[in-house]
């Protein structure tokens, strides 16, 4: 069945093809939610919410552009409304701001390890992180998706990235130690 079908069939709320929407993107989709989320349970909460606002807002989706960009801005949206109810992000003075890049050995670095860092983050640099480096926001859209201001999305971001090549160097000179 196309995925046009699909759609019309969603909209008209026939539940087996909801079930095969979710059977199809739920995986994908939970990918999303974890990167978003402080753990397993919580992603799986977000999932769940995304999903029922999918299905309940499927009508206003146009046929414009992609269907899975509109599932994954409904996805992301859904997190980020409950990360802003839950989080107090720091406002931080818009002229300290120090980024910092990391290097990475891809050797010594699984992507396993890449996500744990990531989700080991405290809650605000890591949606601030994902938004940025993963997801391609700016820092405008950021300070407008997260209610803070342009500065404290990008001091979040260079803290995480702070943290993160901490996280790194010590993983790798660690790695660097065994393999002498």
């Amino acid at each position: 069945m196309s995925l046009e079908k699909l759609v019309y069939l969603c909209k008209q709320k026939d539940i087996w093809a909801q079930e095969k929407l979710y059977r199809k993107y739920s995986g994908k989709l939970f990918t999303l939610c974890l990167k978003y989320s402080g753990s397993y349970e919580e992603a799986e909460d977000n999932l769940q919410d995304s999903f029922l606002k999918i299905f309940e807002k499927i009508s206003q989706y146009k046929e414009v552009g992609s269907f899975e960009g509109w599932m994954t801005r409904t996805v992301i949206n859904t997190a980020l409304g409950r990360i802003s109810k839950q989080t107090v992000f720091l406002t931080i003075n818009e002229d300290f701001v120090e980024d910092t890049d990391v290097e990475v050995d891809e050797e010594a670095i699984s992507t396993d390890f890449l996500i744990k860092i990531i989700q080991e983050l405290p809650q605000r640099y890591r949606h601030v992180f994902n938004l940025y480096a993963m997801d391609g926001h700016t820092h405008k859209e950021i300070a407008e998706l997260l209610k803070i201001t342009e500065g404290t999305s990008k001091s979040n971001l260079a803290r995480a990235r702070k943290k993160l090549r901490e996280r790194i160097e010590k993983h790798q000179s660690k790695y660097s130690v065994h393999s002498l």
